[in-house]
Formats: C-alpha cells, sequence, structure tokens
C-alpha cells in the first residue's frame, strides 16, 4: 500500500482527503475493493477515488486524449476516512482495521 506524502518541506497537507494506492501484486492479490468491503464490515467508510470524466455515462461517447493515469488512479485507488474531526482513537480504529485484512 503506497501513501501519499507531502513532496518536501515547503508544501504543507491540509489533509482533507487520505487516499492510499493498492498494488495487487503486492499485496498477494488484496485489491482496494477487498480493503473497502472489510473496512465496511467495521463500520468504516471508504470509497474509490473519483471516477474519471471520460468513463463517465455522460461523456463515453466523447474524445479523450490520456494516457490511463486516471485510469490506474481510479482501479487502485481508495480513499480512506479523513478530516480535522478524526480522533486519534479513530485514526487507530481504522489502522487496527487495515492491518486486519493483511493478518488473516
Amino acid at each position: 500500500i503506497y501513501v501519499h506524502k507531502e513532496p518536501d518541506s515547503h508544501f504543507i497537507s491540509n489533509h482533507w482527503l487520505s487516499a492510499i494506492l493498492v498494488d495487487p501484486s503486492k499485496t498477494g492479490g488484496i485489491t482496494p475493493e477487498d480493503i473497502r468491503l472489510s473496512l465496511e464490515k467495521d463500520n468504516i467508510e471508504s470509497r474509490p477515488l473519483w471516477k474519471p470524466m471520460h468513463m463517465q455515462p455522460l461523456y463515453k461517447d466523447y474524445p479523450y486524449y490520456g494516457n490511463k493515469v486516471c485510469e490506474t488512479l481510479f482501479e487502485n485507488g481508495l480513499c480512506l476516512p479523513s478530516g480535522s474531526n478524526l480522533t486519534d482513537e479513530d485514526r487507530q480504529r481504522i489502522t487496527s482495521s487495515i492491518h486486519t485484512i493483511f493478518n488473516k
């Protein structure tokens, strides 16, 4: 699992969105959807990264110019609970739930 980090000391994130990338070839086949469903069982909401505009029904017939970066992020990304109101206890519960997925 890759967790995005601030690029250097010139940037300070407001952490309004916490997203991870999951590479099933490195996680023993565990996918972002597997993680999402497991978190859901623990009453922890998560969701896929935003679906790219050109993949949405309204725009499916329009030209798209790109190199699959957004599709890759959508397929491998997962938004975790985030926000300024998360407590240390909340963060620990999310972390523990994710660790459980990999320790089965």
